[in-house]
């Protein structure tokens, strides 16, 4: 069994995209910008943000946090958007979520400009994808094929069972992993609540992309010996230690570990690779608006 290890590849990916930076530097162009715009004191979203301006400075990109109160109306965050979308000094920018209860997510999803779009949430971004053209890939299944491709693990002619359809992960992977070349050429199985006799199903799968948000709902009976594990769930389960909870993903990990023949940890496997690859496509548009000067 192999772990893949998310914690080393991130880390690989952003070794590879600060010597990027350093070369921009070198030749005199611009480094990459990302901005990131949080409304409200979330506590999680909070950390989320602040590990992802570091991220940015460990790779040498700018960053900028915009911070907005808890009682922002919906006009004032457009308003925002659009002066983001209209600053050429900015590659990209992200939206965290969630959002007050006074803000509409997908209005304000879809004001934020396609190439600006770093989190690939935007239908023009998410039609390329799935029409196999160039574009932002949504950064945690961008994170879980460059995962696969790493570690070579083979999908071609593969039976995937993604479990969970949320427009961030389990309904991008199920189109991704059933597209022309690798990782991908598998076929593709979406699961979901609805879905009867879930056990048949991943028992008989050789990849299973986990996206759910139940701890431990995969146990070692729903899975066949050899099968590929991503686990893209991360929960706080209430337990008597120190901190008051330990965290897991939806599988069963000690169980399933002993069957399978590469698994993801949590945390440590897909969680850090998200950041990396906000980091890549920031990268990515940042090239893009240099070629299209």
């Amino acid at each position: 069994m192999t772990i893949l290890d998310g914690r080393k590849t991130s880390n690989d990916i952003k070794n590879e995209i600060q010597a990027e930076v350093d070369k921009m530097k070198a030749d005199g162009e611009k480094v990459p910008h990302l901005a990131a715009v949080i409304v409200g004191n979330d506590g999680a979203s909070l950390t989320y943000v602040g590990s992802k301006v570091r991220a940015c400075e460990r790779v040498g990109f700018e960053s900028t946090m915009v911070r907005m109160s808890n009682t922002t109306s919906e006009i004032e965050l457009l308003d925002k958007i659009e002066e983001l979308n209209n600053d050429d000094n900015i590659d990209g920018f992200i939206i965290q979520l969630p959002l007050p209860p006074q803000i509409n997510t997908q209005k304000v999803l879809m004001a934020v400009h396609p190439d600006k779009d770093v989190d690939g949430f935007h239908p023009t971004n998410f039609g390329k994808m799935a029409l196999d053209m160039s574009t932002f890939i949504p950064a945690t299944p961008f994170g879980i094929l460059e995962l696969l491709d790493r570690y070579g693990v083979e999908t071609k002619g593969k039976h995937t069972v993604v479990i969970g359809r949320s427009h961030i992960v389990g309904r991008p992977m199920s189109i991704l992993m059933g597209r022309k070349g690798f990782p991908g050429n598998s076929t593709v199985t979406l699961t979901h609540s609805h879905t009867k006799n879930i056990t048949q199903i991943t028992s008989q799968a050789d990849i299973i992309i986990s996206a759910l948000g139940v701890p431990m709902f995969l146990k070692a009976e729903m899975v066949k010996d050899d099968a590929v594990i991503i686990d893209v769930g991360i929960t706080r389960v209430p337990d008597d230690s120190e901190k008051g909870y330990y965290i897991t993903g939806d599988v069963d990990f000690e169980n399933v570990s002993k069957k399978a023949s590469f698994i993801t940890p949590v945390p440590g496997g897909v969680g850090p690779m998200t950041i990396a690859m906000l980091l890549k496509n920031t990268l990515l548009a940042r090239e893009q608006h240099r070629l299209n000067k």
